[in-house]
């Protein structure tokens, strides 16, 4: 059941939706994906704001690493909570919790007068950034009509970028003076446009309003976006897919355990690991202080670190255009192709001592490589792989083994580095991302324009089930 389909992915009820139903869909998909802005600004503004908290605080090295993974680490706590949460409150409610919690953490993070005050911020930054990460992927599948449906959900990773963009550039905005702390304080911003959003503006998710019973609002709201008497031909359908789907299965978490359910938790758990373990991170947080090894001062490597910001965002945007086009299986395949032979060759420019600009050069395009499929694709299929009444729990699940895989990453990557070097350290990544792209190439369904019963018997068949 996607958006205002008649069916779980593919057909849709809508023969035509008016230009101010669709201005009204794109309008609420943008406000909701504010989320991922978010999520990529409070991961992203720390690579810069390091730089000087790491003197104004005195860390060390593993001291260093902990701020930046405590952040993952509420992640996966605020990801695993987030399913159960959304199915008991609704999407637009939980979207405008978290926006408080964004707020909260900002400020005990801006005014924190010591590493564990610190700590403690950025802890509650990982529990919102979490939460909207589970939460938005779903939410946008669950306004989003089947055509434009690729595009939507894309436009989470979309709104990442331009968060990691916006921090780099605020970072570069307030390196001269080394203010850290007016670097983290801009989140603030955004989190406020949540709240008001939410409270204001956002419909509550058609689906969710059908599961509690409440018809009429659902009718109301997909009125709002058509007409009356399509709408109630639409909640129609949506009833009885929604009795279909459900039957006698079990809810909850426990309907991830169920052999119809396996195989897309499967592909959304590897991916989700493949995609950090591919050593995105690692470029995101560490990128100017990895450019900083290589001779540069801390604001130059700042201001070099915006071009993989601005690869980063303009590769999404070319992804967006490709998703519904050429299909999220051949994205995925190519991404991680070019993954691993950039990992490789940035291993060997680090091994070789090559200069600078060459790493940087090799930096931005396995930037480009992941932005274009790895990146958006993952986040695409999680909202499209789980049957209606997994959607929440199995997009919980796979979020919080992707925020497990970055804790892991981000924590240990700069000890690694200290142990065994940065090229060794790149090949293992290179490794990884071959292995995503096995994986990928034998058992990742295409998701493209087919119904959820096409795509769970193409899982089925790959995994022999």
């Amino acid at each position: 059941m996607q958006g205002f389909s008649s069916a779980p992915v593919g057909e849709g009820p809508l023969p035509e939706i008016p230009a101010s139903g669709m201005r009204r869909i794109w309008t609420w998909a943008v406000l909701i994906a504010v989320g991922g802005f978010l999520f990529g600004f409070d991961t992203g503004v720390i690579s810069g704001a390091l730089l000087f908290i790491r003197h104004d605080f005195d860390l060390n090295d593993f001291e260093q690493g902990s701020v930046v993974s405590v952040l993952v680490l509420g992640a996966m706590a605020g990801a695993l909570g987030s399913g159960r949460i959304a199915d008991r409150i609704g999407r637009r409610k939980l979207l405008g919790l978290e926006g408080v919690l964004f707020l909260i953490g900002t400020a005990i993070a801006v005014f924190s007068a010591g590493y564990w005050t610190l700590i403690l911020g950025r802890l509650l930054l990982g529990l919102a950034v979490g939460a909207a990460s589970a939460t938005v992927p779903p939410y946008l599948s669950e306004i989003s009509p089947p055509r434009i449906r690729g595009r939507v959900l894309t436009l989470n990773q979309l709104m990442i970028t331009i968060g990691i963009l916006v921090a780099y550039l605020v970072n570069l905005v307030f390196a001269g003076g080394g203010d850290w702390r007016a670097m983290i304080a801009v989140g603030a911003v955004p989190a406020l446009v949540i709240v008001v959003a939410a409270l204001w503006v956002l419909p509550e998710s058609p689906q969710w309003l059908l599961a509690r019973g409440e018809r009429g609002r659902a009718r109301e709201l997909i009125a709002s976006v058509t007409d009356p008497d399509t709408a109630g031909r639409v909640v129609e359908r949506l009833d009885r897919t929604a009795s279909d789907a459900r039957g006698p299965r079990r809810a909850g978490e426990h309907v991830l355990l169920s052999r119809r359910v396996r195989p897309a938790l499967a592909v959304g758990l590897v991916l989700a690991a493949a995609q950090q373990f591919g050593g995105i991170n690692t470029i995101i947080y560490y990128a100017p202080t990895i450019i900083e090894r290589t001779g540069l001062t801390a604001s130059n490597a700042i201001f070099y670190s915006i071009a993989i910001g601005l690869i980063n965002l303009a590769m999404t945007l070319v992804a967006i255009r490709l998703i519904d086009r050429a299909g999220r299986r051949a994205l995925l395949l190519a991404s991680f192709g070019v993954m691993a032979v950039t990992m490789l060759l940035l291993g060997l420019a680090f091994v070789a001592g090559l200069n600078s600009v060459l790493a940087l050069a090799i930096m931005v395009v396995y930037i480009a490589g992941y932005a274009v499929g790895v990146g958006p694709v993952f986040w695409t299929l999680i909202g499209e792989i789980f049957p209606p009444d997994a959607k929440s729990t199995g997009s919980a699940a796979s979020t919080a083994v992707n925020w497990a895989a970055n804790f892991a990453v981000s924590l240990v990557f700069l000890p690694v580095v200290g142990a065994i070097g940065e090229g060794q350290t790149f090949w293992i990544f290179a490794v990884i991302s071959a292995l995503g792209f096995l994986f990928a190439l034998r058992f990742v369904p295409e998701t493209k324009d087919r119904e959820f019963a096409e795509v769970e018997s193409d899982m089925r068949a790959r995994f022999g089930t």
